[in-house]
């Protein structure tokens, strides 16, 4: 949840660790703070709010060694005190975690018993004291402490420690959170992510679980929790440096809105060719047959990715007639689920950290299930500990509301079930090609389905000061129902639910009156007649339909206040489709409530802790 950054080189480590922060701030924004080594001085910096509050604090200095930290509060309230880097109580240690010690309140209490003192509520004030105290114990080196250090903790995290006793050295370590080594030339970077790196160096090293970094004397050494050396596998980063800047647009979240029909067009680059009938998913090989001969499929994710994997439910079961179960990855792991020998899990997660998924893979697992992995970030967790999987090449997604990962996960999604489906029969020759072909132009419709955009910053002025939404669709379009609903209470803090709309006369009508806003996704569908019914029981009511329609619909816009035309597609292809102008109204109310729309409140990006 945090972002994490270090810097050891030769240049002035501040104006590196304070960019590389700018670039992590989605992934936490409660408050931020660094630590500088200079003329074996230790200096921490620490202020709540956004990175530009501590830039301002900060002197002009030459340090050449430093670790920083953007923060997502886990323990203890956003504050300067609580602000990471936390520092030993000596002085002579300071570091930063992302990630959460399970354990902190024994080790806490007995610190404290041993005479320590702690001024934050954190349990990364306690890790650094813990780790002096064995540093002092036992005269140890700091990575040698480090390494006791971990063996005694219960949790996660990735952390960086700096050292006054040793001012040219950078320690790292990981378990459970993710930590990117950048190799520049006479220089190291350290990162939750690639974002900070890539304009520094396009050579790095994803550190794996347990593993310990220490960087030193120009050179770098990775070792495991038993003090066995490793051998770094070096990746090149494809990522550009355009694709991590706004480009021009307000917010990031518009221009990952706008950014779909590239994005999805990229998902099926060198996979789909429409043309030649072909669908090729090279990630997912030899377990493909598994795939295709499943008695059943269980999808695991979470909050917007979990909406992708209820649409991925519809098609799997239609297409490949193979029954789905989808769950969330944060309940599954906690009630004994049933797991048999062969099971095909799909994972699905955006960053490819998300703890909860993380935690179902490995239970998964253990029962003996084939997991593929459907992620954005390419070396992640998740990607590494699948079985085979698909990435999605849809770029970085920084706005912490998803958009355009959502529709890739979608393409993705799909992908993998027609070539399943086409493999083992259930669909037929035409069908298979005229879904290919379909899916091929999805690109076009949903670059036409953004050109609304002007009536529906229109709408949105309408209903800016509204205290609820409603949101109803029926088949394929009520998982959208679900994710228009989320987009909303995530960067406006309107309260919004989604409903199936059958289930709108079970509870939900009773709601509805003259101040009700009701968003019906309603596209010329095999329920298009039944959802006709359920607009016709809101209006009987008094309230108020923005419905989304299918271009040329003339029953609708009759009945409904507001209405959004998208294209036309195949049914199962619509939520690619008629989500967009959902992204879009949620975003032009939140813009104009004057809410942050690319760091809404609580809320990170990528989510890393349980």
């Amino acid at each position: 949840m945090c972002g994490i950054v270090g810097y050891l080189g030769k240049k002035k480590s501040c104006p590196i660790l304070i960019n590389g922060l700018k670039r992590l701030e989605y992934r936490g924004y409660d408050s931020a703070g660094i630590a500088l080594l200079e003329n074996d001085d230790l200096k921490t910096f620490k202020k709540q709010g956004k990175v530009k509050e501590l830039e301002e604090i900060i002197p002009e200095n030459s340090a050449t060694i430093g670790i920083g930290h953007t923060r997502w509060a886990t323990h203890g309230e956003p504050n300067d005190v609580n602000a990471h880097p936390h520092v030993s109580n000596s002085g002579n240690l300071a570091l930063i975690h992302n990630g959460i010690i399970e354990n902190y309140g024994s080790l806490k209490a007995d610190l404290t018993k041993r005479g320590y003192t702690f001024q934050s509520e954190t349990d990364t004030e306690v890790f650094v004291n813990f780790i002096e105290d064995i540093q002092k114990s036992e005269n140890l080196k700091i990575e040698d402490a480090l390494r006791v250090a971990l063996s005694k903790i219960v949790g996660a995290y990735a952390i960086a420690i700096i050292s006054k006793d040793s001012p040219n050295k950078l320690v790292a370590a990981r378990k459970g959170s993710p930590l990117v080594l950048g190799l520049g030339k006479d220089e190291f970077f350290l990162a939750s992510d690639a974002t900070p790196i890539i304009e520094h160096t396009n050579e790095v090293v994803y550190l794996k679980d347990e593993e310990i970094v220490v960087i030193e004397d120009g050179a770098y050494s990775i070792k495991d929790s038993k003090d066995l050396p490793q051998t770094p596998y070096i990746q090149k980063l494809e990522l550009e440096l355009e694709a991590i800047e706004k480009g021009g647009h307000e917010h990031f979240m518009h221009k990952e809105i706008f950014e779909q029909p590239i994005s999805i067009a990229d998902c099926m680059r060198g996979r789909l060719n429409a043309d030649k009938g072909q669908l090729t998913l090279g990630g997912i090989r030899n377990y493909a047959k598994a795939l295709e001969n499943a008695d059943r499929i269980v999808i695991l994710a979470c909050g917007t990715s979990w909406h992708a994997g209820l649409v991925a439910e519809y098609v799997f079961e239609d297409l490949c007639r193979i029954p789905v179960e989808v769950e969330y990855a944060s309940e599954f792991r906690y009630r004994n689920p049933v797991i048999h020998e062969g099971d095909i899990v799909i994972a699905i997660s955006q960053s490819g950290e998300t703890a909860d998924t993380l935690a179902a893979i490995e239970l998964a697992k253990s029962k003996g299930a084939i997991v593929l992995g459907v992620v954005n970030t390419v070396g992640s967790s998740i990607s590494r500990v699948s079985h085979e999987g698909a990435y999605l090449h849809a770029g970085p997604e920084i706005g912490v509301a998803s958009t355009k990962a959502f529709t890739a996960q979608l393409t993705v999604l799909y992908m993998i079930a027609l070539r399943a489906a086409h493999n083992k029969g259930t669909i037929t020759e035409s069908k298979y090609q005229e879904l290919l072909r379909e899916l091929s132009i999805i690109p076009d419709k949903v670059e036409k389905a953004l050109k609304a955009n002007d009536k529906i910053e229109h709408i949105s002025d309408m209903f800016k000061n509204a205290k609820n939404f409603l949101y109803l669709g029926r088949g394929y379009n009520f998982p959208v129902a679900l994710e228009g609903a989320l987009k909303l209470k995530e960067i406006s803090y309107i309260h919004a639910e989604g409903y199936p709309a059958a289930e709108m006369k079970h509870g939900p009508i009773a709601l509805i009156d003259e101040n009700m806003p009701v968003v019906v996704i309603a596209t010329r569908d095999s329920s298009y007649d039944k959802i006709v019914s359920n607009i016709q029981e809101v209006k009987a009511r008094k309230g108020i339909i923005i419905a989304i329609v299918t271009e040329g619909d003339a029953l609708i816009p009759d009945m409904a206040d507001f209405t959004v035309e998208v294209p036309p597609t195949h049914e199962s292809l619509m939520p690619l489709v008629s989500v967009i102008p959902l992204q879009l109204l949620s975003y032009h109310i939140a813009v104009m409530r004057g809410a942050n729309v690319d760091q809404p409140r609580n809320l990170a990006k990528s989510v890393t802790v349980e």
